[in-house]
């Protein structure tokens, strides 16, 4: 994506738009493929050994997301003002970083993983296997963190293509090597459980050999050569600062979220078995239409950030127009298309009757209100891209913490019951979008905005 190219911005903004889109699907259907392969084919003790290590790989990806996000930002702003050499050297110091990270995260996961699983709870029964799952993932933690930097910074220089074949090879590569190395084909050994993160690890590793050579042949930009070797091997601290000060915030949001996620379930839970069946169906309906409303919020971020580098900040008010509008018409028609078959979306995942009714008339109150969830992630996006990230953050924590979650508690226990969980969230969505665009409106577009670098 060229930040000065001449061509419509809606038609710059789809292009980049649903290969990102596409992304974020496939990569859900990955974990729920393996999650299918690994409980028919294992056991149910082998899915619940990845689900006890599943909070450990939140929390890790939590803060690698935080660090994504901020190498991003930065390097959206250097390709705009096609400055090649800052963008290397800000992709050096983030690609370090990661591997610096992720060789202490196998260094210590790998030594102290027995611990971590009794901290977490792992029950007696499906311990042996949940350390030994944890203990692979954990030590193949650098390879994940280079994936996961690498095919973000790609994204902050407008290519969402190539993080997509990246992410389609390391499914492939997933999908094969998971039930070969459960069954035994070909000759290999059966590993059970560890099958899944061996097979991960292939994925990743064989990404990343792949990158190395497709990148370098084509020439792009960021190829692997000595600039940005020597940015990896001789970091700039004031960058990777200014990184994580972008990023720590986006890292923080995701590891909150996710406990008052815990919270939820625990109040869905007082309600029985057919509560939480359907809030794990009304889940999985939500993240496929929240999907492409956060990746809008992505590219918005990252048009932003391209603009301000490109010093043509008078185009950030039609981005963030565009963006809106796209949310509007991609997730709204995804709502509506889920309200008409709700019915049939929830059977995929649920066969009992009543169950089914339950879920429905949970979307119903809801699913609507992504629309909004989409609109406050385009605001913050754009604000994010200039460097304001604390605001924007502390709106969504205020949000979270003092509207859905004690809204969920107080109205779970009122005669609304279950729907009132559901209610507390539309009603913290509603004001997500009402905050973050009044600080948009009124405050921040008032400021002047600069490129960090």
């Amino acid at each position: 994506m060229d930040p000065h190219s001449t061509k419509p911005l809606w038609q710059r903004f789809s292009v980049f738009l649903i290969p990102l889109m596409v992304s974020n699907i496939l990569q859900s259907l990955s974990g729920t493929v393996n999650s299918i392969y690994v409980g028919q084919l294992v056991g149910v003790e082998a899915l619940a050994a990845i689900a006890t290590y599943f909070p450990i790989l939140f929390f890790l990806m939590s803060f690698m997301i935080g660090l994504s996000a901020g190498s991003t930002t930065l390097i959206g702003q250097a390709w705009g003002a096609r400055d090649i050499p800052k963008v290397k050297a800000i992709a050096g110091t983030a690609l370090t970083a990661a591997i610096i990270f992720g060789i202490v995260i196998a260094i210590l996961g790998g030594i102290w993983t027995e611990e971590i699983m009794a901290v977490l709870g792992a029950p007696e029964n499906i311990r042996h296997l949940a350390v030994s799952y944890a203990r692979i993932s954990l030590i193949g933690m650098p390879g994940f963190f280079l994936f996961l930097v690498v095919t973000s910074i790609l994204r902050g220089v407008g290519d969402t293509v190539t993080p997509l074949f990246s992410l389609i090879l390391s499914m492939v590569v997933s999908l094969l090597v998971t039930p070969a190395l459960i069954l035994g084909w070909f000759g290999l050994p059966q590993l059970g459980v560890d099958a899944a993160a061996w097979a991960t690890i292939s994925g990743f590793l064989t990404v990343l050999i792949f990158l190395f050579i497709y990148m370098r042949a084509r020439n792009m930009p960021l190829a692997p050569d000595r600039v940005l070797l020597g940015a990896m091997l001789k970091p700039d601290m004031k960058l990777l600062g200014l990184t994580l000060k972008l990023g720590i915030p986006a890292g923080l949001q995701m590891v909150i979220s996710s406990i008052a996620g815990i919270v939820v379930v625990g109040l869905v839970n007082r309600f029985g078995s057919d509560a939480t069946a359907a809030y794990g169906a009304l889940g999985q309906v939500m993240s496929y239409v929240q999907f492409p409303a956060m990746s809008i919020g992505i590219a918005a971020s990252i048009f932003a950030a391209q603009a301000i580098g490109a010093r043509n900040q008078h185009q950030l008010g039609a981005i963030t127009r565009t963006a809106l509008v796209m949310n509007l018409i991609i997730t709204g028609a995804l709502v509506i298309l889920a309200y008409i078959f709700s019915e049939r979306v929830v059977a995929l995942f649920i066969t009992d009757p009543e169950v089914i009714a339950l879920t429905e008339s949970l979307l119903q109150v809801v699913l609507w209100s992504i629309v909004l969830f989409g609109g406050s992630v385009v605001f913050s996006g754009v604000m994010r891209a200039s460097g304001t990230v604390y605001v924007p953050m502390l709106i969504s924590l205020f949000c979270i913490l003092g509207i859905e979650l004690p809204g969920a508690i107080w109205l779970s226990q009122t005669e609304l019951g279950l729907r009132g969980i559901w209610i507390a969230y539309a009603a913290s969505f509603a004001a997500m979008l009402v905050l973050q665009a009044a600080w948009y409106q009124f405050v921040w577009k008032k400021k002047k905005i600069e490129a960090l670098i």
